[in-house]
């Protein structure tokens, strides 16, 4: 069931796509208006072998524009979303309108899940790109894992994955530096890109320099001097919002930039290696000259 709020961001479905029948429901799914269970393992990467049904189940897509709300905090929860593709982010948002970044959702994703225990939606969601939404209606939801107890374990792992993912971020901004933040979100981005199939060494950021910022617990001038930092010495590129991964292994790793001094010598140690050394010249014996 849709709420109020998403049957009026939606106004262009048709009510056929809202309760279709079996002879549209292919022609529909087509369009990408509705997955299939198999899909719907696929893209939350669980297996759907060990899933037997006669009965095909269908749950719809539904699109969104880069800047709408998929819901707000306090509207009614009835259902969870499975990112088929796009980005992202969750937010809470204060009595002075401030946001703070939770999640990142994107392709895999599943998010809502913080509606289930008071049946309103704790935080807001919002698109960072055009995005395509898989809707899992709670109440579809339980009595499918009433009657395959295989997809409801396998759904509890999937938000088992997301509060794991959580938790380590919890951990991450209580233990590192501002620096150290920045180089394990970079690279938390660079798997879940390889995740999705996408390139693991060159790829755009959707969200802005502040709303990473919110995300780690650190001002949007801190978040650009340290990627700029990182680009100078040779960890990363930094192009606008296009980020090229250089040295994985040195941010995975990495605890605090050197002083900046030190971050001179190694940028200027490393444009020493870059460029060939010339061959001495033999000096010039301006005697022999002279005679010639």
């Amino acid at each position: 069931m849709l709420s109020t709020q998403m049957s009026e961001m939606r106004t262009d479905l048709p009510t056929s796509a809202l309760h279709p029948s079996a002879a549209e429901a292919g022609w529909q799914r087509q369009g990408k208006l509705w997955s299939n269970l198999k899909e719907l393992c696929d893209i939350l990467r669980i297996p759907s072998a060990t899933i037997h049904t006669d009965e095909e189940l269908l749950f719809q897509h539904v699109q969104f524009k880069t800047g709408q709300r998929i819901h707000t905090i306090g509207q009614p929860f009835d259902t969870l979303y499975i990112v088929h593709s796009g980005f992202l982010k969750t937010v809470l948002i204060d009595e002075f309108g401030n946001e703070q970044v939770l999640s990142f959702p994107m392709k895999g994703d599943l998010f809502g899940v913080d509606g289930i225990h008071s049946k309103r939606y704790a935080s807001e969601a919002v698109a960072l790109s055009n995005c395509d939404l898989i809707l899992l209606p709670f109440k579809k939801l339980t009595a499918l894992g009433r009657a395959h107890v295989e997809f409801e374990h396998a759904i509890y792992s999937v938000m088992s994955r997301e509060l794991v993912r959580e938790q380590a971020m919890v951990s991450m901004l209580g233990a590192l530096s501002a620096e150290a933040r920045v180089a394990r979100f970079l690279v938390s981005l660079s798997e879940r890109y390889a995740e999705m199939g996408y390139s693991s060494k060159l790829f755009n950021l959707r969200m802005t320099r502040h709303e990473i910022g919110s995300y780690l617990g650190l001002t949007l001038e801190t978040v650009s001097r340290t990627l700029s930092a990182f680009n100078e010495i040779g960890l990363i590129t930094v192009d606008q919002r296009s980020i090229g991964i250089k040295d994985v292994d040195a941010l995975k790793t990495l605890r605090r930039l050197p002083p900046s001094s030190s971050r001179a010598k190694q940028v200027s140690s490393k444009k020493a290696k870059q460029v060939p050394k010339q061959p001495e010249q033999p000096d010039t014996d301006w005697g022999q000259l002279a005679t010639a």
